[in-house]
């Protein structure tokens, strides 16, 4: 085997290595940001962060095994529960058509886990007023600066003790094609959310 085949072998079992890793911090320890997990993992391997890291993709699929692997039964009731809150409050949010989006959405939702919704409204103080004219306390939060995939504020609070993160844009960000994981961001509106309700696993 050349020195090139040896360490191409060599960063390919070191990516696994961190990917798994990765995974196994956001399953067992609530992380959520990709970006966090994989950085946090190469530390704690030795791994000098200009070595080649696992993308998002990667790690996905070692969370989704870990998952099926350590956790299926906890995840998959879990989930459903969550799934079954984010219809809930989308049912609530209904005039302002929101988008369940994220962990919840795709089937990877662990045990510290938001709940990721997504509304366009015209203006994101008639979703405040309408959340305090139903009685729901709310946090503003600072969002996360990500160019024009930012949105306007970020809304958190709780529902059936699950953790909840609406997510305000302006309006024509609608049409944006987000992308999460290196691929397009999914997003489904109530109906698609409902039905998965029937298949807990998906």
């Amino acid at each position: 085997m050349s020195y090139h085949d040896r360490n191409a072998l060599r960063n390919n079992t070191m990516r696994r290595s961190i990917a798994a890793l990765a995974a196994r911090l956001m399953a067992e320890d609530g992380i959520s940001d990709y970006r966090f997990a994989k950085r946090k993992a190469a530390r704690q391997l030795g791994v000098p962060e200009t070595e080649a890291l696992p993308n998002n993709a990667e790690i996905e699929a070692e969370l989704r095994a870990y998952q099926a692997i350590y956790q299926e039964d906890e995840q998959r009731e879990r989930l459903l529960e969550m799934r079954r809150t984010a219809v809930e409050v989308m049912r609530l949010l209904d005039p302002f058509r929101p988008y369940l989006t994220g962990a919840v959405l795709d089937g990877t939702a662990g045990r510290f886990a938001d709940i990721d919704l997504e509304a366009f409204p015209d203006n994101s103080k008639e979703v405040e007023i309408f959340l305090l004219n139903q009685g729901i306390r709310f946090e503003q939060n600072e969002p996360r600066r990500g160019g024009a995939e930012t949105p306007e504020c970020v809304l958190t609070f709780d529902c059936n003790e699950f953790p909840v993160r609406l997510s305000l844009f302006e309006p024509d960000a609608e049409r944006a094609q987000k992308r999460r994981n290196g691929r397009p961001a999914e997003r489904a509106r109530l109906a698609l959310v409902e039905s998965m309700l029937e298949v807990p696993d998906k």
